[in-house]
């Protein structure tokens, strides 16, 4: 999973109200009101939580919230927006990946264990960021020892301060010509150390976790690595020396214990397809694959703790989001114990066209201004009639109506028919600007939409 930093925003996370949460949200996200309260109330809970006596907090379990709604319409990106705007360790995670142990599938604590490490991931870069400057103070010098050894004296010398005092403004003109660059010609030979790890093959039903019986403490020389000489030219040098640097100034059991509390008291797990583990018991008996995936969720969900290579992690306090179109199912379908530990449900709407104009145009980083961005970088000015945004929506609308209705995705598949001329042509177009009407639309797309077959493998 990629990290996604924090979002910046004009009022410090804690004195987030829940109405400008849901506006932060709305930059991101169109419609949705429900579902973005919700969240809202969540995340100030979470805040009000923090602010009671230690033995009452414990008592405050978190809300966690099941968002029901049809593919595309935003359920996945309403909690990723939370948490980035909570600065939260945060997961994605598919319930249909998970199975009973023994089977094929992954054991339901990895979705833990990936969140601790992610945690682990945003409270290293906080602290690199700390520790920059030392590192980067450190790294010139020992840069400078390469550029400049320190020269052993022979025999008695008649005036040692002397040389001390010229062998310290060498260094620091050499420093001065190190800081303007007019070193980064030369090459130095850096000692290096090899970072690749030996690779295992454990053939084994449990978990890495719980066959880590530190291999590390047990084979140091195994996984230290080969140091060896690498000729370099200074800037590279003083990248690589400012990295080991960095390493070395950050504690990372202390990273550890930081990221363990992080996901404790802030994490958030999405866990998304829900519905398809949700079955009825029928004539042949209740489907044991679905309903021991909720088994195996419902311990992690309703409290417990999980090993990690960080510490024991409780998962008590961690925010659950679980998310599912439920066409087939219904949430009456879980397990009882399950749908009790979801005490919120929001229902999502699905998309039509007044929400797919607001989608291709409003949110930061809209679908319209991607493409105009994108484009710009040949050089081509493009731009997009109000009344060709209209008929783009109305288009997506229609496919969706006649296919399968697979949300805002289809905005994705209707701009690239669209653009795939222009995007093809661009570095050889001789006009530098254009304007896409309703017209141009019409012509590109009104052959496809009308022809169902078409529409259903091209669109």
């Amino acid at each position: 999973m990629p990290i996604y930093l924090p979002e910046s925003t004009t009022t410090s996370v804690d004195a987030l109200t829940p109405r400008q949460i849901v506006g932060e949200l709305d930059k991101f996200v169109v419609g949705q009101k429900q579902a973005k309260r919700a969240v809202a109330i969540a995340l100030r809970n979470r805040m009000r939580r923090q602010k009671l006596p230690p033995e009452l907090a414990e008592e405050v379990a978190p809300k966690n919230i099941l968002m029901i709604g049809p593919t595309g319409v935003g359920k996945t990106e309403i909690a990723r927006r939370l948490a980035r705007l909570a600065q939260s360790p945060f997961i994605k995670v598919e319930a249909s990946k998970f199975t009973e142990v023994g089977y094929v599938g992954r054991d339901v604590e990895s979705m833990v264990r990936d969140l601790v490490e992610l945690g682990v991931d945003m409270v290293r870069e906080e602290r690199l960021i700390e520790v920059r400057e030392k590192a980067l103070e450190n790294a010139e010098e020992r840069l400078l020892d390469l550029l400049l050894p320190p020269v052993q004296p022979i025999g008695p010398q008649p005036d040692p301060q002397g040389a001390r005092e010229l062998a310290h403004r060498t260094r620091e003109k050499f420093r001065e010509q190190l800081r303007d660059g007019r070193l980064d010609a030369r090459v130095v030979e850096v000692e290096v150390r090899d970072r690749s790890t030996p690779s295992f093959e454990v053939i084994t039903g449990s978990s890495v976790e719980e066959i880590d019986v530190n291999i590390k403490d047990m084979l140091p020389n195994l996984f230290q690595g080969r140091s060896r000489k690498r000729r370099m030219q200074v800037p590279e040098a003083l990248g690589y020396l400012t990295q080991e640097e960095e390493q070395k100034l950050v504690d990372m059991e202390s990273v550890g214990r930081a990221a363990v509390m992080r996901v404790e008291q802030a994490g958030i797990i999405f866990v998304d397809e829900i519905d398809k583990i949700a079955g009825r018991e029928g004539v042949q008996g209740p489907d044991v694959s679905r309903e021991g995936v909720q088994r195996d969720i419902l311990p992690i969900v309703e409290g417990t703790t999980v090993n990690t290579k960080y510490g024991m992690v409780r998962t008590d306090h961690i925010l659950f989001i679980a998310a599912g179109a439920f066409h087939v199912s219904k949430p009456s379908d879980l397990i009882p114990e399950l749908q009790g530990r979801f005490p919120i449900r929001v229902e999502l709407e699905a998309l039509g066209t007044d929400e797919f104009v607001r989608i291709l145009t409003e949110p930061r980083g809209a679908l319209v201004t991607q493409y105009m961005a994108l484009l710009a970088t040949e050089g081509l000015d493009l731009q997009f009639a109000p009344d060709a945004v209209q008929r783009i929506a109305e288009f997506a609308t229609i496919v969706n109506e006649r296919t399968e209705n697979i949300g805002a995705r289809r905005l994705h598949t209707v701009m690239e028919r669209l653009l795939d001329d222009i995007s093809f042509e661009a570095p050889d177009m001789v006009e530098r600007e254009l304007t896409i009407d309703a017209a141009y639309v019409d012509t590109m797309l009104t052959d496809i939409v009308k022809n169902d077959d078409l529409s259903r493998y091209i669109l």
